[in-house]
């Protein structure tokens, strides 16, 4: 079990003190935190590791997963595409099946902690059915930019519940509501398996006891299999690349429990590049080991994110952390994290040939890959690891119990 101490060889002495002191005025507060998964995505994956960190300090955290099933993941999903932009129609029986799955929840499950922080849009109505006693803040970790009207309003009358919404990035806020709005930028764990350090040779070795070569440059992408992620154009830009460099595609993906359309997506991509010229050059990876995670974006020569929506991406954070350079999509929370030819490249979601010019010069150019990485990392360390998180919520939840 990491502890407090361990992130001072990191973060330094200023800053665990501070993280200290902000937790001692909390002391036998009570903090729970309700997702609707316990493994796969990045909402799980900053639960896992925050909510030990917290306990830590002294801060009691408590962790709650909202019990749905098969039907009330397909409706979650669609809401997330909803919210995300997609026109989908919101039928009045998917609503009555989302209320019922939150509303069965609240029978059983105690609330009686000194704040409330329900993540995403799936527990986002539990607070209608829950006698409320304490503050609850609404931790919406999507890109709301353009939502279908229909899906917001759906939802707006449960955020209006709120004492405070935290959104990723201030593109994010929105007008149409009076709720305190926050920005929290999400956060990686540089002690956790999947981003503390590795040698090349380890790396190597994870990579070849994974069956994957390493006789050729590679390119990635780490990403759920999710239609925002762009899989397809993935493709795309690997074809011009491969035009002029001999290389490999890594597809790295993995299913979240709360995601019943990635099976779906993936499905369809491995069809599609079943006639492809260079198909045996493109490989999928199931990223359930963080071991391997790691030894990918670590050894990956570029890793793309090429997203059509992204509410702040940490497979983005994640290989900037390591070093390697990342080009992705000038969409939602990544232009919070790449500064544009800085410590990384941003292109529209459109533009495969600026894609693909951009990691052959990467790929060619060793000089720039490496001055491209090591700016990186130095911002993932300023600005994007957990203990600044953890500030981030001590500081939220002094705010909210005055």
């Amino acid at each position: 079990m990491k502890q407090m101490e361990d992130y001072l060889p990191i973060v330094g002495e200023k800053e665990v003190y501070e993280i200290y002191q902000l937790a001692s005025r909390l002391y036998e507060k009570h903090l729970l935190h309700v997702n609707s998964t316990f493994i796969g995505g990045g909402v799980a994956e900053i639960l896992n590791n925050l909510v030990p960190l917290s306990n830590d300090i002294g801060l009691d955290t408590g962790w709650r997963v909202l019990h749905g099933n098969l039907e009330f993941y397909n409706i979650t999903k669609k809401m997330h595409n909803g919210l995300q932009g997609s026109m989908d129609i919101l039928h009045e029986e998917d609503k009555r099946n989302y209320l019922n799955v939150n509303s069965n929840f609240a029978t059983y499950t105690h609330f009686d902690h000194d704040c409330i922080v329900i993540h995403d849009p799936q527990p986002l109505s539990l607070i209608k059915y829950i006698k409320k006693s304490q503050p609850w803040i609404w931790r919406c970790h999507i890109d709301i930019t353009h939502p279908n009207p229909e899906y917001w309003e759906f939802i707006k009358p449960f955020i209006l519940r709120y004492d405070v919404m935290i959104v990723s990035a201030e593109k994010y806020k929105k007008k149409d509501i009076p709720v305190e709005q926050r920005i929290i930028h999400p956060a990686i764990d540089p002690l956790a398996p999947k981003n503390i350090e590795l040698s090349e040779l380890r790396c190597k070795k994870i990579l070849k006891d994974a069956g994957i070569p390493t006789d050729k440059p590679i390119i990635s992408q780490v990403s759920r299999m999710d239609k925002w992620k762009d899989p397809e154009g993935v493709l795309n830009i690997f074809e011009l690349v491969k035009k002029r460099i001999d290389c490999r595609l890594l597809y790295m993906y993995n299913l979240a429990t709360d995601d019943p359309e990635g099976v779906d997506i993936f499905n369809r991509i491995k069809q599609s590049v079943k006639d492809l010229p260079f198909k045996d050059d493109i490989l999928f990876v199931l990223g359930n080991n963080d071991y391997l995670v790691n030894a990918v974006q670590r050894y990956s020569d570029v890793v793309i994110q090429k997203s059509l929506r992204e509410g702040f991406c940490l497979c983005v954070t994640e290989a900037m952390w390591k070093g390697t350079p990342v080009v992705a999509s000038n969409v939602g929370g990544i232009p919070v994290q790449i500064d544009d030819g800085e410590n990384g490249f941003l292109f529209d979601p459109n533009d495969c040939q600026g894609f693909a010019d951009c990691i052959i010069e990467l790929m060619q150019n060793k000089k720039l890959s490496e001055m491209i990485g090591k700016s990186a990392r130095d911002n993932i360390k300023r600005k994007f690891l957990l203990p600044r998180l953890l500030k981030d919520y001590l500081i939220l939840m002094h705010d909210v119990l005055k």
